[in-house]
């Protein structure tokens, strides 16, 4: 059974060096930062958003545990306002590559629901790149719906 869990320091620093790389990459894919400069944008976002690490108010970092206790993934939200009313707001939700395909994305997801009914959050939001087909179809699934979609097309030297 999938379980969410408080995440360790150690835990931490693994995943905040792997995601600062990983969201540095998305951000390139997706057309928004230059390869040069992505993962100094990178660490200035997160540097911002968590700059008290796991102590930062209101953020909200766990491991995504098997029915074993073994870490598959981890969690981040933290609370926020949307709608004038107080949410869980997703930063990222990710589960180890060879740990994919068994449920535990949709479980940790589901927990978090609870969770946020728990605290009287009134909803949950996020964030998802529009080239992640994967986790659309898993937010889609779960009753997740869009409150604004951007669009790009590239143009000249953008395009290639």
């Amino acid at each position: 059974m999938t379980q969410l869990r408080t995440m360790s320091q150690s835990e931490y620093d693994l995943w905040l060096a792997e995601s600062i790389a990983g969201y540095a990459k998305e951000k390139v894919a997706s057309g928004q930062w230059s390869r040069e400069r992505s993962l100094q944008l990178s660490r200035q976002e997160y540097a911002a958003l968590l700059p008290r690490g796991l102590a930062t108010p209101e953020n909200h970092l766990f491991t995504i545990t098997d029915d074993q206790g073994e870490p598959v993934g981890m969690l981040w939200y933290a609370v926020t306002t949307q709608f004038e009313k107080p949410v869980a707001y997703i930063y990222d939700v990710v589960v180890l590559d060879h740990r994919r395909r068994e449920g535990h994305a949709l479980a940790a997801l589901q927990l978090l629901e609870q969770e946020a009914q728990q605290r009287g959050l009134t909803g949950i939001s996020l964030h998802v790149f529009g080239h992640n087909t994967g986790a659309r179809a898993l937010y889609e699934k779960l009753g997740y719906g869009p409150t604004s979609i951007s669009l790009f097309k590239p143009l000249g030297l953008l395009a290639t």
